[in-house]
């Protein structure tokens, strides 16, 4: 993008802030409730409407990021098997499915399959394996670290990394912008659904604490090392890398290879089946009760990762910011609608008893029953506006930032139809007394 290193690394620790702020406001309706995310979404979209932003969550960037983080997997799982053998490497020769070599190929079926498995345990084993996995990928990450900074002849190269050749015509404001969008994508998943989470926390004060720290200490130590780690191997190697995974791979290190790639290994694992694959199951499940169990579901969204073949989405450096922006294209609304419609609408207030409605029940007085219109047409228009962008070349920047512009839009369309509504609803009411 042209910028600097350190403001790189500033950037990402900005976005930090930003995201535990975002993580932090959203999850308040559980921590203050205890409620989880499908109750959430009921008391900002109805018991109805609650189906659409659970959908485009559960199954659609779910889905998405599952192909992506099997794709990103299969890659160092490439790495492992090129390097014990060397021949599987040959494989196939010229062979290409769709911009895949048939050694990829075969690492990510092999890889997607690991995971698929695992979904249909529902990641319990891995959840506790989570606990050790966590302190060894900082140790990986920090001797990486110190690697690259003795490669490239210490921080004063890394630091002074000619960047001029990426040089962009867009202001360094809007390169943070685009910077601080694209690692909202990354969370807008997870952000959208926080109440899952949230909801199990002693306090709020106890979620923003823990939000707030984690979310700046850990980009603290990533934000140095990936930036580092990347611009020491191009600087060894003479190559500009921007994936982790190839400078692992130009090693020589036999174990050293292996110990990294392993444990990103079984981070993605991990992470994928946790925050990926069995949200999108049980999403299916609910859509469709009568015709899809949780079992079907780990099927039914497996398959749909495969057939979007994610490795286009990482092509190159420009293709996943696409990606990125397209998440948060379709989640920056939804986000914006659930935050406005719980700290603005209804000041922080939630009526539990009406919130747990018995769907058998006829609900019509209860304000939670139905569809809430002005939520949906402003989760609609919002994404309509954040994707507009690639559509029309002349704002191409909307979509640059579309978690952010869809958030915002959303938020203040959610507020001028309740307005509207609100006063329709008044007026109707002094029609009939007189």
């Amino acid at each position: 993008m042209g910028i600097s290193p350190i403001n790189v690394m500033l950037a990402i620790v900005v976005s930090s802030l930003v995201v535990a702020t975002f993580m932090i406001l959203n999850g308040r309706a559980g921590s203050k409730y205890g409620i989880p995310f499908a109750m959430h979404l009921r008391s900002a979209y109805g018991n109805l409407g609650a189906k659409l932003p659970g959908f485009l969550r559960g199954c659609v960037a779910a889905i998405a990021w599952f192909g992506l983080q099997t794709y990103t997997g299969s890659l160092a799982l490439l790495v492992i098997m090129g390097k014990i053998w060397p021949g599987f490497l040959d494989i196939g020769g010229s062979f290409d499915f769709f911009g895949i070599s048939a050694p990829g190929l075969i690492a990510f079926t092999l890889f997607w399959i690991l995971n698929v498995l695992i979904g249909f345990g529902g990641g319990d084993i891995l959840n506790k394996f989570t606990g050790i996995l966590g302190p060894v990928i900082y140790v990986v990450i920090i001797a990486m670290t110190i690697w690259a900074i003795r490669v490239a002849g210490g921080m004063s190269p890394i630091l002074s990394y000619d960047v001029s050749a990426a040089s962009s015509n867009n202001p360094p404001i809007l390169v943070y912008l685009m910077i601080i969008n694209s690692v909202l994508g990354v969370w807008a998943a997870p952000g959208s659904s926080v109440s899952d989470f949230t909801q199990k926390a002693k306090s709020t004060k106890d979620q923003m604490l823990g939000q707030t720290l984690s979310f700046v200490v850990s980009y603290l130590v990533f934000a140095f090392s990936s930036v580092v780690i990347l611009i020491g191997g191009s600087i060894h190697f003479g190559v500009q890398e921007w994936n982790i995974v190839n400078v692992i791979n130009k090693w020589d290190n036999l174990p050293a290879v292996i110990i990294a790639t392993g444990v990103f290994l079984m981070t993605t694992i991990s992470t994928n089946t946790t925050g990926n694959i069995i949200p999108a199951a049980y999403q299916l499940t609910a859509l469709l009760p009568k015709r899809i169990n949780y079992r079907r579901g780990v099927i039914i969204a497996s398959i749909v990762s495969f057939i979007i073949m994610p490795w286009k989405l990482m092509e190159n450096a420009d293709s996943i910011f696409i990606f990125l922006n397209s998440i948060g294209a379709v989640l920056g609304p939804v986000a914006g609608v659930m935050i406005t419609d719980f700290f603005i609408v209804h000041k922080q207030h939630i009526d539990l008893n009406e919130l747990y409605m018995d769907t058998k029940e006829k609900n019509t007085k209860n304000k939670y029953f139905g569809v809430n219109t002005a939520a949906y047409i402003a989760t609609i228009l919002g994404l309509i506006i954040s994707i507009s962008g690639q559509f029309i070349a002349s704002i191409r920047v909307v979509s640059d930032i579309s978690w952010l512009v869809g958030f915002v839009s959303a938020g203040i369309i959610y507020l001028l139809l309740k307005s509207f509504y609100t006063k329709r609803i008044a007026r109707k009411a002094y029609e009939e007394e007189t």
